[in-house]
């Protein structure tokens, strides 16, 4: 594998880490994510090009504003670095291919969401809308085997999260079960039962981990997003081993 190769597609990563930022943050409040350029959120100052520089800006600045010194929230260089980390390793895993389109186009679809649900408990609309046009588009291009397993691992998506809101009386947010209806046709059906089945696992760990450290508080709701992205990254690269893998371990 070209270490150019992937240093290139770590530095794309982090530029579009930066966009999905503005992205994630500004369309669950209905604001363009043309205008205002990029601005603190506590002063509304203006960046320059040399405050506006993935990762490396808020280094430089110790992570706060030049103007007034407000501290800025690291979730600016987190998502870049981890769009960054997303973006290699789907090439690593893809290389040159079709495929790696549908790749980086899931990457950039579970960063914006893990943004805008971490931070509003949202997950807008208009953000599925967007990716849905075109991962039906690819799909046409580059097919699963069979063809229909994206149209199935849709209805059982969405068909599942929708059953789980309604036994839980609202548990399930809304967001979450049109999200799984697009990641049906990323991923096809095993995929997209695995992320449901790694969402809620890592889900559970954290909700336990935060009732160790924190406290139980009643009804204080948790995000699902991000466990839904981490869930889904790993299904989408993992899933026949993982399947694999239990079934020597626990069957065999």
């Amino acid at each position: 594998m070209d270490v150019v190769h992937l240093m290139l597609f770590f530095l794309l990563g982090l530029i579009f880490g930066s966009f999905f930022n503005v992205v994630g943050l500004r369309i669950p409040k209905k604001e363009s994510i043309v205008y205002p350029n990029s601005h603190c959120p506590s002063c509304q100052h203006e960046l320059s090009w040399f405050e506006n520089i993935p990762v490396l800006s808020y280094i430089i600045l110790k992570g706060k504003c030049r103007h007034c010194k407000t501290h800025i929230s690291p979730i600016y260089p987190v998502v870049e670095l981890v769009t960054g980390f997303l973006y290699a390793f789907t090439f690593y895993k893809l290389g040159f291919q079709m495929e790696l389109a549908i790749g980086l186009l899931l990457a950039s679809l579970l960063v914006i969401i893990t943004v805008s649900d971490w931070v509003y408990m949202l997950i807008p609309n208009r953000v599925l809308l967007f990716f849905l046009v075109f991962i039906v588009g690819l799909r046409i291009v580059e097919p699963l085997d069979p063809w229909w397993d994206i149209l199935l691992g849709a209805a059982v998506g969405f068909g599942i999260l929708y059953l789980l809101a309604v036994v839980s009386k609202g548990g399930m947010g809304g967001g979450d079960i049109k999200l799984f209806f697009v990641l049906g046709l990323f991923l096809g059906t095993k995929a997209t039962v695995m992320t449901l089945f790694l969402a809620s696992i890592i889900g559970a760990i954290f909700g336990f981990i935060q009732i160790i450290l924190k406290g139980y508080e009643k009804r204080r709701p948790i995000p699902f997003g991000p466990f839904i992205a981490i869930g889904a990254i790993l299904a989408y690269f993992y899933t026949d081993e993982m399947i694999n893998w239990y079934i020597e371990m626990f069957i065999y």
